[in-house]
This record gives C-alpha cells, structure tokens and sequence, in this order.
C-alpha cells in the first residue's frame, strides 16, 4: 500500500533527526500535570510518527486516487444551503473515523495534545493528495484550536495553575462539536470592494440595550463557508481622520453560528448567496455569505478584531506554505515518473539536460523550502506557548516569567521574519513547480488525462489566499528595513561579519552562505540609501535628525516597496540556506541539498541586487508626476 509519509525520505529525516521535537513536548505536555500519556519526548515521538503514518496512508489510499472526482464533481446550493459533492463527503467521513480533528487540542478537551507542527506536516501530506482537501480540513481542528486561543486571550478560559491543569474554556461545547468531526469553522474577512484594505470594512456589529450582539452584512470568498462557526470580522465603531489605517481600529470580532439545531429542526441564522466557479480547488466550497442581524458573541474586546485576524493569519500563512509543499511534491513526482518513461530521441526525456535541470531544480526548491517551513512553525509555535505559559501560569515578574518573556520575545521575532518568507516562496514556488511539470508532460500536459492541469490551476490561488505575494512581501520589507532604522549599529555589524565570513570562512559551504546573506543585506542598505536620499532632500542639517527619527512606511519607503519581491526572494534564499547550513552542521548527509540551493541562489541573489540598485527611479519618477498633476477630486 502507497504513504505519502513513509516513501518521503526527506520528511522521515526530520522527524528522526530535523525537529527539536524534546522542546515541542515539553512545551505541549505542561497543560497534562500528571495526566501525560508519555514520559519522554522519544515516547511521545513514536505516537506522533504513527499518527503522520496514518494520515500519510489515508492520503495515498483514499485521497489521491479520487482527484478527478474531487475535481469535476460539482457542489450546489439548494434553499440557501450547500450540498456537498459525494465524493469530499466521502474523504470527510473518513477522516472523521480517523478521529483527528482534535489532534492539537489538549486532553481535557477530548484531544491528543499533538504539536502545531504535527499538524503542518500533516497538511503538506493531505496537500500532495488534494489541496482542496487539505484547505477544508484545515477549518475543522485549526478553528478549534482558534476558539480555544481566543478563549485563552479574553480571560475565559480557566486554568488549575497548581496543577497546570486546563479545567473549562468558553467555547467548549463548539470546540466539541468540531473535534468529533460533526461541525467545522471559517473565517470571514473579505467584502465587495473590500479586498486587502480591511480598514473599508462595512459589515456592522451591533448591541442592543439588554447587551446582546448581531451582526448583519455580506462576506464573500469565505473558504469553507458552508461551516456553522463563523469568525466574523464587523465594524463596531466609526472611524475617525483622514488616516487609512483608522479604520481598523474599529473592527471586533464576533463567532456567528450560521445555523442552530431548536427541538430537532435546523434553524439558519445566515444565508449562502452563491457558491463561487473556481478555476481550481473544487473540493473546497467558497461562498458568500450574509448575515441579517445574526445573533453573535462577541470575541475579546471592542476594537480588537483586526489584531485578532492576525493571530488566526499567522498560522494560516504557515499552513499555506505546507499546502504549497504538498502540491509541489505531487508536481514533481507527476513529472519524475512521467519523464522517466517517455522516450524520446533514443532516452527517456529525463536524461536530456533541460529536463534533468528542472527535475533538479524542483527537487531542490522543495527541500529548501521544507527547511525554512519547519523552521518558521517551529518558532511560531514555540513563541505562542511560551507567551501562555508567561501570561496564565505564571507570576507577573517573577523569574520564570521573565525567562518565558525573554524568549518567547525572540521566538516572535524569528517567526515574524519567516513566516512572509515561506508563505511568498512556497506559494510561487507552487505554481512555478506545477507549471513545470505541465510542460514535462507536452501535449497530454495541456489535456485532463494526467493531472497535470488540475495542479496548475490548483496551485494559482495560492499566491492569493491568506494575503496575496505582494502583501507577503511588502510585510517581509518593511520589517527588515525597520529593523535597520531601528538598530543601525547591529545591522552593519551584522554586515560587516557576513562579509568577513564570506572572504574567509570554514569551508565552501560558509563562505556560500555568508555571500548569500551580504548579497541580501548589501540590497537592504542600497535601498536604504535610495530612501534616505529621498527623505532628506532639500533639508537643511538641522533638521536631518528629526527627519530621520520620523518613519512613515506609506510615503517614505517608497524605493524599497517597488522592488519588495525582489528583496523578499533573496532573504528568503539566505533564510533558506541558514537552515540549511544549520542541518549540515548537524548532520553531514545534508551538505548536498545547501550546494544545490547556493548554485541557484546566488547568481539569483546578485543579479537581483544589480536590478535594484540601477532600476526603478524612472517609474518612480513618472508616479510622483502622476500623483501631483491628478485632478483634485473635491474640486470637481
């Protein structure tokens, strides 16, 4: 029998040798006081590895094989309800027998208390199967365990802090529900004419005089959103200036249930308008959705829903990256064993050299962006239970607290460096993978026979969803030239090593990585130095100082936001190549990967740098010229 798990060699050795799995069990077995299954992290490890076996062979056996049913056949709506397709209720019934919709939720809820990053590796299992399966999978145990975070946040979750113990959570009946595999949850953000710009936002939350909540409005591209959870995004207060941004700080969050079950009848709260035509990802339902004064329950406080989108975002973002993971492996397999039997001028055309490259060229990618996938859950996930620990099991300002605040601190940061990364590169990756393979097949490539199709237009989306490339990269940019303006003298330290390690350090493989890093940070300061120079110009040298104490992203990082992509891919291709270089120091074995990803990423690293320090003063140019001779619209 076929495993997505057991014939990738690459994620067999992060499991036994790639994962810091000690620290993930120490950090998942506080909530279990003397109620933990395992008493070491090796213990736990094989019960984790048997549940990755377990969705691997589901995966293999009941998933991949039906991609074509998944693909072509249709869901509907009927009285303002979606009827799924048979074969995905097929998928979700078995995955409901498998019972691991509460595989992160602690055991007092009816969980497995596995870690985050159990459930990432899973979903890049599930991906390669399906993504569509993947993406609705994600919102049955992943808003679970996002009720219970919400909960945890807003104080309504109690703890036995003597024992550690987790006692009752909020939203304990919904969580339930949803681990028993009998509901699942969504998200629901977007608006008509209200794409990225969250701060435009008209779905309205309203209270009326005895303290009760609704919410009333339209949400469209809800993936998923045929769930009776709905985490609802919704005004509660006008915004106030002209400032773009106010917007958002007039947005709360609120859980509506789409539908309640009264003395047996379903009662619907909400109405699914349409269900949308995708290109790709028919598995997954994406509708709208609107709300007429729905009963809801407001979650945390007034005003805190944009900052709460964002923690539901973050790993959303990973788990993007892990689905993008999965489809690739499917591309390039697709493509290996496709190009491994079609001859052609007397060999089969993997052994011509164009075709060699690319089956290289994909193998490559998807180990390194393995690496900084792992490495980016990993710190987010170690991050989140750090700062609960520090801020519910702990004495303020004790010395425990201040090791967990300490750290959890650093592990924010790494996390919040990465996680644009892979979500940006694994997502073109996806694409760029998913059009190879396309091409490796030919002719049949372009027809449905082979598959080869459905991964391309599977795979467009995903540069899109949970905050498009460009979002991605703009987030990467301006956090690593804020990171300089804010701490100028470690940056250039920091530079100056790089350079120095590059000339001469350890080995082959040092110097490499160290260039690569340079490359990047040489590009950082010439987009420094372009925005500077446009910042100061025409200020006299008094006035240097306050101008550069003084950031505005919007306006004065302008230079750097035309070339964010270009930015984003060579810290993404130095991020990589750290992990990388880390797993070598480790393990030997691994050395190959990192030459392999060096050989392609730094003559991609130079000439991106050679492009952003001689181009885009033109265009720049041209749209300030645009900005100033436009109409004023008020006076028209």
């Amino acid at each position: 029998m076929s495993n997505f798990f057991t014939d990738n060699d690459d994620l067999q050795w992060y499991f036994e040798h790639g994962i810091d799995w000690k620290t993930l069990f120490e950090q998942t077995s506080v909530l279990d006081g003397d109620d933990s299954e395992f008493t070491t992290w090796q213990d736990a490890r094989v019960f984790w590895r048997d549940i990755a076996e377990l969705i691997g062979g589901f995966a293999a056996e009941e998933i991949a094989p039906h991609q074509a049913e998944i693909d072509t056949q249709e869901m509907h709506i009927v009285d303002g309800r979606v009827v799924m397709a048979p074969r995905v209720e097929t998928i979700f019934e078995g995955l409901k027998q498998l019972e691991i919709h509460g595989m992160c939720l602690p055991q007092q809820l009816g969980g497995m208390n596995c870690p985050l990053m159990l459930y990432f590796l899973s979903a890049e299992l599930i991906a390669r199967a399906d993504v569509s399966v993947m993406t609705h999978h994600s919102f049955h145990g992943g808003m679970a365990m996002a009720m219970l975070t919400y909960s945890i946040l807003e104080g309504t979750t109690e703890f036995d802090v003597a024992s550690r113990k987790l006692i009752s959570t909020r939203f304990q009946e919904e969580i339930a529900e949803i681990a028993a595999g009998e509901a699942w949850g969504c998200m629901d953000i977007t608006e008509p004419d209200a794409g990225s710009d969250m701060g435009a936002l008209r779905t309205r939350g309203e209270q009326d005089d005895d303290g009760n909540w609704f919410v009333t409005g339209q949400k469209i591209f809800v993936t998923s959103g045929n769930g009776k959870y709905h985490f609802v995004v919704a005004r509660t207060e006008d915004s106030a200036g002209d400032d773009p941004l106010a917007g958002l700080n007039g947005l709360s969050l609120f859980l509506v249930n789409t539908y309640d079950v009264v003395d047996g009848e379903r009662v619907d709260r909400a109405t699914m308008e349409r269900l949308e035509e995708k290109l790709g990802h028919h598995g997954s339902p994406t509708v709208a959705v609107s709300f007429e004064r729905a009963p809801a329950k407001l979650v945390g406080g007034r005003g805190e829903g944009f900052r709460q989108m964002l923690l539901l975002m973050n790993n959303a973002r990973i788990a993007v990256g892990f689905e993008s993971l999965g489809l690739c492996e499917s591309a390039h397999r697709m493509a290996k064993e496709y190009a491994a039997q079609r001859p052609s001028m007397g060999k089969s055309i993997d052994q011509h050299e164009i075709i060699a490259e690319y089956l290289q060229e994909m193998d490559t990618d998807i180990r390194g962006l393995r690496a900084l996938a792992i490495r980016a859950a990993f710190n987010e996930e170690v991050a989140h239970r750090l700062r609960m620990r520090r801020d519910f099991l702990c004495t303020p300002g004790s010395e425990e607290w201040k090791a967990l605040d300490d750290e959890s601190n650093k592990r924010t940061w790494r996390s919040r460096l990465t996680t644009p990364l892979i979500k940006f590169l694994a997502a073109e990756k996806a694409v760029e993978t998913a059009r190879k393979a396309l091409q490796i097949h030919g002719g049949v490539g372009y027809t449905r026979e082979y598959g080869a199709e459905k991964l391309l237009r599977d795979s467009l989306v995903l540069p899109i969803y949970e905050g498009t490339s460009q979002i991605q990269a703009l987030m990467a940019t301006k956090d690593a030239l804020l990171f300089i303006t804010k701490n100028p003298i470690h940056f250039f330290t920091a530079w100056a090593d790089s350079r120095r390690r590059a000339v001469a350090g350890g080995d082959a493989v040092e110097r490499g990585v160290a260039r690569l890093r340079a490359t990047a940070q040489a590009a950082q300061v010439a987009l420094m130095r372009r925005i500077l120079r446009d910042k100061l110009k025409g200020r006299g040298i008094g006035a240097w100082k306050a101008a550069l104490a003084d950031w505005d992203t919007r306006t004065d990082f302008a230079p750097a936001l035309l070339h964010a992509e270009r930015l984003t891919r060579m810290l993404a291709d130095a991020a990589i190549a750290d992990a990388l270089h880390s797993q070598v120091k480790k393990d030997a074995s691994r050395r190959w990967i990192l030459e392999r990803h060096l050989e392609s990423a730094l003559p991609r690293s130079r000439h991106l740098l050679d492009v952003i320090k001689t181009t885009g003063d033109r265009l720049l140019g041209e749209l300030a010229r645009g900005a100033a001779s436009a109409p004023d619209e008020d006076a028209a």
